[in-house]
């Protein structure tokens, strides 16, 4: 390895908000009981997943969270993923020690992924029904204006913008320096931590709140979800239902989730004493769609690893794992494989693999800092946490999977990678404290 950065990164605080947890407090209990989150749905009353599954938080309730009169106001302008972000953007400042007014506002900001947010058909019912022409059951577009907005909630508008999370966790922490949000599905939350990380390294900011939210449980996304996905099959446990990289995995368990992770220059965590729990030292992107406009995932997330492996000025053999993507679906997961080899070349097959989606389902937006914090946790211990379900190795994956139980470790650098079905693919090099 060489040198890094002058102004050096470090994380000093992680929030989470999870099916197998809302704390870290939590979260590490339940990975170190091999906890799934997979469970039979109680948020929706119908869904078109099989079995009516996915990774849900459970009993979630923001106002629980909520340490002022206006943070409370400010929940019925959130709908449940600006929620889910907020509250573990509030977690991750607690854990990092941070209190209100210690750092200085102009160096304090914000860079936070999220999915693009659809309302669910109960927001816009009675608006719609106002429009119906009582004689012909039609939808009249001329009596929306009127009829129509005046059933609407005023402040409707503010409660599915991708970019109100990095607003109101702006506003809750009076963090006036850079503020910006990125909308990329599962590839969102690497690349946010990514660009946090480059604004401290350029000397734009000294503390970051840096994290992503996101669910695929949802009326309408769990409509896309059946027509756009491979979902796992039917299964008597559904804790069993997602097996990343086994050659008998049936697809993926939808899921909703948040996490936040304060990344700070290296040199102002140590003035304030703050517990580092790792460094993130490089990142890359990387978005392949071929002449027809058919993504390559396998190519996107070849270029990604590269490119993060460059920024960190780091070398294959120095990786001691992979937090994998492991959608646990047929194509996906091969794709993922064969890019980890295009990589790797012969350590392919040595380099511990990881895949946290058999745990917690996939949020979409808020699966890779979710995924990210289970490794640091696990680095905290000495030890990767194991892919649950992974029973047969399959010929067209050929990886290291991590299984059974937790893998003891002493290299504590590792790559997480995530990719979108559209071929955009994101990596970040993270060395645990």
């Amino acid at each position: 390895m060489s040198h890094q950065p002058e102004r050096q990164v470090v994380i000093t605080g992680i929030g989470v908000v999870s099916p197998i947890g809302v704390g870290a407090e939590e979260f590490t209990q339940s990975l170190n009981a091999g906890r799934s989150g997979i469970a039979p749905i109680d948020l929706l009353p119908y869904t078109p997943f099989p079995n009516h599954i996915a990774g849900e938080v459970k009993n979630f309730s923001a106002s629980k969270y909520a340490k002022t009169k206006e943070q409370k106001k400010g929940i019925k302008v959130m709908c449940r993923e600006i929620q889910l972000g907020v509250v573990s953007a509030s977690l991750a400042l607690d854990h990092a020690g941070i209190q209100d007014g210690q750092i200085n506002p102009e160096r304090l900001g914000v860079d936070f992924g999220a999915n693009l947010m659809l309302s669910p058909p109960e927001d816009l019912g009675s608006a719609c029904f106002a429009c119906i022409d009582e004689q012909t059951g039609q939808f009249r577009f001329d009596r929306w204006g009127k009829q129509g907005m005046s059933e609407m909630f005023p402040l409707w508008l503010l409660k599915y913008l991708p970019n109100m999370p990095a607003c109101h966790i702006g506003i809750a922490a009076d963090a006036r320096g850079p503020n910006n949000s990125i909308t990329l599905d599962e590839a969102s939350g690497c690349l946010v931590l990514g660009e946090a990380f480059r604004v401290i390294a350029r000397g734009h900011a000294d503390v970051m709140i840096s994290g992503a939210t996101g669910t695929r449980l949802h009326a309408v996304k769990s409509m896309h979800a059946a027509m756009w996905d491979q979902l796992a099959a039917p299964t008597d446990d559904p804790t069993k239902a997602v097996r990343p990289f086994d050659l008998n995995r049936t697809g993926q368990a939808v899921g909703e989730g948040a996490c936040t992770l304060i990344l700070e220059e290296a040199t102002h965590a140590a003035k304030r004493g703050a517990n580092v729990i790792g460094s993130v030292l490089g990142a890359g992107s990387s978005c392949v769609l071929g002449k027809d406009g058919k993504p390559n995932v396998r190519q996107a997330l070849a270029q990604a690893m590269r490119g993060a492996l460059r920024d960190a000025e780091v070398e294959t053999h120095d990786i001691g794992h992979i937090n994998a993507h492991g959608m646990g679906s047929s194509d996906s997961d091969r794709d993922e494989s064969a890019a980890i080899h295009d990589v790797f070349g012969a350590d392919a097959e040595k380099v511990p693999v990881t895949a946290f989606k058999s745990y917690l389902g996939n949020s979409g937006s808020g699966c890779g800092p979710l995924e990210l914090a289970a490794s640091l946790i696990g680095l905290q211990q000495g030890i990767v946490f194991p892919t649950l379900n992974y029973e047969t190795p399959d010929p067209d994956c050929r990886l290291n999977v991590v299984r059974a139980k937790p893998l003891p470790v002493t290299n504590r650098t590792f790559l997480k990678i995530n990719v979108t079905r559209m071929g955009q693919a994101s990596a970040v090099v993270v060395r645990g404290a």
